[in-house]
Formats: structure tokens, C-alpha cells, sequence
């Protein structure tokens, strides 16, 4: 085929073929070196805590995880809320850039080798964002605190009756959504981190309730410690009892299942 070339045209031919096996042979090398750096990678120790990210929800109001950040401060924690863009309404993928800067900032600080993040109704969808986004490979524990993982009935309803009151985020969130049918098609908890869903039977925002409930999680609803706790969504993040619930499960022992014989203890 070459022979029918001209000198010149065969010598720009015969250039770009080098290019391009080149260019093949340099990306295979760095898959190789991403793989290998993947597997060879040791998985972060659960004694030891690092700093606590904290990621508000829809709405995006960070005074709403103040109480908790308060307390995590108060039991020796470093603990940071971060402000996501767009008042927490708008794209949930823009805020893992957000929330990724924050851990490094965190890292960078604190020399810590790990982080422990929270995060609150959408805040719980952002961080499994992030988490799948590579964040999994430098985190301990994530906590989710009534998060929408399989959607609210509220945001179908939203989209349905009122859509120019439903900006991106609002979409986002309702049952079936394409953010949410891709998030939940495979692993809903990539190997890493330990996973916790803690949330309150009594929620009327995340509806049903139960859509906070995470494949492969350890599942905490409030009411299976305390059966009597009247816990609504906006409390969960103010309520002692929650509070404390998220203290045990940041320690340094191994996250364990809590019931009716925790009450008194984690409430008093």
C-alpha cells in the first residue's frame, strides 16, 4: 500500500502510525500503573480517625449541620461543614468537586491519612457521588443521615405539579431519576469505606422513609434504638440521640449494630 506512495506521503504515513502505536503503548502503561496502583494500594485503617467532612442537603443550608458538627468538635473531632455550590439545588455532581477540594484541604491540614464523611438527605447522595468518583480509596466511614438514596415521592410530586419549582437538584432526587437509576445500578457501597445509613422512621421528606435504606450498609433507624424517639427529617442532625448514634459509629471500634439496650445510653 505504501509503495504507491510518494516519498513525502510515505514518510508522513509511516509518522503517524508511530504516533499512534506510541500513544497506545503510553496509555496501556498508565492503565497498567493505575491498576497496579489500585491493588497494590493498602486499605485505609479503621483505628484511626481522621477529620469529619460534612455535606448538607438540598438546600444546602450548612447551619443545618452546625449542631452536629458542634458535638463531633466538642468529643475531640476535626470537623468541617462544606458549603456545596449552587444553595445544594443545583447540579448534586457539581457539588463532588466541592466536596473532593474540601477533603484534600482536610488531608493537607490535619496530615491525617483518611476522612470520615457525613452526609445529610442529599448530602448522603453526594458523598456515594464522590465516593464512586475515587473518593472511597482515601475515606474510613461514611455516615448517611436520611438520605433519598432511592428517591422521595416528594420530588416526583414537585416535578409533576409545580416544575419551574423544581430546579436540577429536585429532579435529581425523584424515584427512578437517571442520576439515581445509575448511582444504584451496581455497587450502591464501593469497597473501601465502612457504610452506615442511619435514619428516622418518621420521615415525611424522604418518602417512604425506607428509601434511605443502602445495599451493603449497616442499617440504623432511629426508632431500632430508641422506639419511642419522635425524630422528624430536620431533626436528625440536632437530635442528641442521633448525635450520639453518629459519635459511636465514627469511633475507633469497629461499627457494630445498635438496638433497645443502647437507649438509655446513647439518649442519656
Amino acid at each position: 500500500m505504501l509503495a504507491g506512495l510518494s516519498p513525502a506521503r510515505r514518510r508522513l504515513v509511516v509518522t503517524v502510525l508511530a504516533l499512534a502505536v506510541a500513544a497506545l503503548v503510553t496509555g496501556a502503561a498508565l492503565l497498567l500503573d493505575r491498576t497496579s496502583g489500585a491493588a497494590g494500594r493498602e486499605p485505609v485503617s479503621q483505628a484511626e480517625p481522621g477529620p469529619v467532612l460534612l455535606v448538607p442537603g438540598y438546600g444546602g443550608s450548612t447551619a443545618s449541620l452546625r449542631p452536629l458538627a458542634d458535638r463531633l468538635a466538642a468529643e475531640g473531632r476535626d470537623a468541617t461543614v462544606v458549603a456545596v455550590p449552587g444553595n445544594g439545588t443545583g447540579d448534586l455532581g457539581g457539588a463532588v468537586d466541592v466536596l473532593d477540594e474540601a477533603v484534600d484541604a482536610a488531608l493537607e491540614r490535619t496530615g491525617a491519612g483518611s476522612v470520615d464523611v457525613v452526609g445529610y438527605s442529599a448530602g448522603g447522595v453526594v458523598a456515594r457521588l464522590w465516593a464512586a468518583d475515587g473518593g472511597a480509596e482515601v475515606t474510613r466511614r461514611i455516615v448517611t443521615l436520611g438520605s433519598p438514596h432511592h428517591g422521595t415521592t416528594l420530588a416526583d410530586l414537585a416535578g409533576s405539579l409545580a416544575p419551574d419549582q423544581c430546579p436540577e437538584a429536585c429532579r435529581q432526587l425523584a424515584p427512578g431519576s437517571p442520576l439515581l437509576a445509575e448511582l444504584n445500578a451496581g455497587d450502591e457501597t464501593p469497597e473501601g469505606p465502612v457504610w452506615i445509613s442511619i435514619w428516622t422512621a418518621q420521615d415525611q421528606t424522604v418518602t417512604p422513609p425506607e428509601s434511605a435504606r443502602l445495599e451493603g450498609a449497616l442499617e440504623l433507624p432511629v426508632q431500632s434504638v430508641c422506639a419511642d424517639a419522635r425524630v422528624a427529617h430536620g431533626d436528625l442532625p440536632r437530635d442528641p440521640l442521633v448525635q450520639a448514634m453518629v459519635l459511636e459509629q465514627l469511633g475507633v471500634a469497629v461499627p457494630a449494630a445498635l438496638g433497645p439496650d443502647d437507649c438509655a445510653r446513647l439518649s442519656g
